[in-house]
């Protein structure tokens, strides 16, 4: 990936949109650039945070294994977002682990080195608390869908989150699906094929097309049963 490459890829993100062109230019330099194959992990959950990424290529997803070993996906990823940096700033362990979920190129920049960038650059560290406010919410809303909703309803929720991030096309497996919204693959198959009886989504194998949004919009705010 070339210099200018990476800088534009830099500018896609809000977090630095505040950079002049020389500032972009200095963090485009400490940029590298790392290769990963499906399945393969960025970093693990407990690692130490020696590096901010950001994704240039694929899609990644940040996820928590609970003690038997299930997986509970918190978000997905995609090119111009960064991730891991809520252990960067806090200089903990990663809170979570990282997967390809495709083949996947991410920007890596070391956290020292980021940390010297950032040092006289307020209003870059203003940007990215602000980010990182809107992921916190985002949790918290998660963690109470899945504590006092219908399954039903988490299930529209994410759908409708997904959506606003990827567009109507979602190239997630029914496996992948049930991991975000907290419930088992065979409840997910059949709450997926009722919504597809009523015209609200269309499936074909790895891939669920919203067809019909305001519907799924209803459901998740509970204004109508499934």
């Amino acid at each position: 990936m070339t210099l200018d490459e990476r800088i534009a890829l830099l500018g896609q993100s809000i977090t630095f949109s505040s950079l002049t062109e020389e500032e972009m230019v200095e963090l485009a330099g400490l940029c590298r650039i790392r290769s990963l194959n499906a399945g393969e992990y960025v970093f693990m959950e407990g690692e130490e945070p020696d590096w901010l990424y950001m994704v240039a290529e694929g899609r990644v997803k940040v996820l928590k294994h609970s003690s038997q070993g299930k997986e509970f996906i918190i978000s997905f990823f995609g090119p111009g977002e960064m991730f891991g940096e809520v252990a960067i700033f806090q200089n903990r362990p990663y809170p979570a682990s990282a997967q390809a979920v495709s083949e996947l190129k991410v920007i890596a920049i070391k956290r020292d080195d980021f940390h010297t960038f950032l040092r006289n650059r307020p209003e870059t560290v203003f940007r990215m608390i602000h980010v990182l406010s809107g992921r916190l919410r985002d949790a918290q809303v998660r963690l109470r869908d899945l504590a006092a909703e219908r399954v039903e309803q988490r299930l529209a929720r994410v759908l409708i989150m997904l959506a606003s991030r990827l567009g109507p096309v979602l190239p997630f497996t029914r496996q992948e699906i049930a991991d975000m919204v907290g419930t088992t693959p065979e409840t997910t198959i059949r709450l997926m094929s009722k919504l597809k009886e009523a015209g609200i989504i269309a499936s074909s194998r790895g891939r669920t097309e919203i067809v019909d949004e305001a519907r799924l919009r209803e459901l998740s705010e509970g204004l109508q049963p499934m």
